[in-house]
């Protein structure tokens, strides 16, 4: 009498083919093989962060102009917080612009080394001749 062998329904074949499944080993344990090697490379072993981005920081350059900069500008100067750029603004207010970058000293709280901290920063100030130069250009650059 024949023997009856169980046949393997469609739904319950495997999902990998029995004779692939050693390739499928080899596949998936040398990706993790070279996870490992990588995660090793870049310091993970010493329990430090993955460093994800190599390049330096940007640093933004920005020129600020004393004479017409509101607070939150002048905040943004090293080593000057909001109470010194309430200050400047009171002071310009009061006493005029400034006619030279020397001359925010007249503000209280500024000194030679504040004013050498933040110099880099600020934009020139034009003297009374430059004025009339830059006025002239712009009403010709106007018509």
């Amino acid at each position: 009498m024949p023997s009856k062998q169980p046949t393997l329904e469609k739904s319950a074949r495997p999902w990998i083919d029995p004779r692939d499944r050693g390739s499928l080993w080899v596949l998936v344990s040398s990706a993790l093989v070279m996870t490992i090697c990588y995660w090793w490379y870049l310091g993970g072993h010493r329990g430090g962060l993955v460093e994800i981005e190599r390049a330096s920081p940007f640093e933004a350059k920005f020129l600020v102009d004393i004479n017409r900069a509101d607070w939150p500008e002048i905040i943004q100067l090293p080593g000057l917080g909001e109470i010194l750029a309430q200050r400047i603004l009171a002071d310009r207010h009061d006493n005029g612009p400034f006619f030279d970058v020397d001359d925010l000293v007249r503000v209280n709280g500024i000194g030679v080394k504040t004013l050498e901290k933040i110099r880099p920063y600020l934009l020139p100030i034009p003297k009374d001749s430059d004025w009339a130069e830059l006025e002239f250009e712009s009403n010709e650059k106007l018509q």
